[in-house]
């Protein structure tokens, strides 16, 4: 079975079987948007591209923003030198992270990490918590069950998030054997951004039920785009921000 066969029958079943969960996880998004809140979307690695579906991405929501480990440099002051691959098994750049957002306290919080276990994202979902924000969690809920968690407290991404999405990728993310062992052909990133595009669309989607105008982006590459996107911008003057 080639990868596109496989990578779409995937696609396909979390799609049903996630049909559910995408409705509570665009309820709790909708619950804060009208509350004058903004949904902040952490990824580190490659899930920061699924992050990137969710914050800041044309015919997506106005009111978010993108946290990543870069934000120690971009808003921490801190030098490049300490963005290393192993910074988000740190638990203590959480707390910097979320005390450099412009968070309040009627923010959602939407948090992707496949494995779901290293340090940084399981301490920002224990903050998260602590401050009561809604928490939706994406992730691979087989892969972060065969996992140890590398926090202190042992706990992972799924067992604080107030609902789960899980992109049904295998341990490993791998869905393509290779002779003698071993995989290719990661899948994570394909499910979690259409995940992540489902909840975005059902979230817009309830507003407009509701009579609202979404505050939603258009392409800065048609007629109008950037006149349009700096006006509903300014709605959240100091609540969201455009980093690299």
């Amino acid at each position: 079975m080639t990868y596109a066969t496989k990578a779409l029958e995937l696609a396909r079943q979390v799609s049903q079987t996630q049909l559910e969960h995408v409705r509570q996880a665009a309820e709790l998004i909708v619950s804060s948007l009208r509350a004058g809140g903004v949904v902040n979307a952490f990824g580190s690695g490659h899930s920061e591209a699924i992050a990137m579906e969710i914050a800041g991405r044309a015919g997506g929501l106005v009111p978010s923003n993108r946290l990543t480990p870069r934000d120690l440099v971009l808003y921490g002051g801190q030098p490049p030198s300490v963005l290393t691959a192993e910074l988000e098994r740190d638990p203590a750049i959480a707390h910097q992270i979320y005390a450099l957002a412009p968070v309040e306290p009627q923010d959602v919080f939407v948090l992707v990490s496949s494995s779901g276990v290293n340090g940084a994202v399981v301490e920002l979902a224990t903050i998260v918590r602590e401050h009561g924000h809604p928490l939706i969690a994406l992730t691979s809920v087989e892969h972060s069950r065969r996992m140890a968690s590398r926090h202190p407290s042992g706990g992972k991404l799924l067992d604080l998030a107030d609902v789960v999405l899980d992109n049904g990728a295998p341990y490993g993310d791998s869905i393509l054997e290779l002779p003698g062992g071993g995989g290719y052909g990661a899948v994570s990133t394909i499910t979690s951004a259409l995940l992540a595009q489902m909840v975005v669309t059902e979230a817009v989607a309830r507003l407009v039920a509701l009579g609202e105008t979404p505050p939603v982006y258009l392409s800065a590459n048609v007629a109008g785009g950037d006149e349009h996107n700096r006006a509903l911008e300014s709605r959240y003057a100091g609540r969201i921000r455009r980093g690299a």
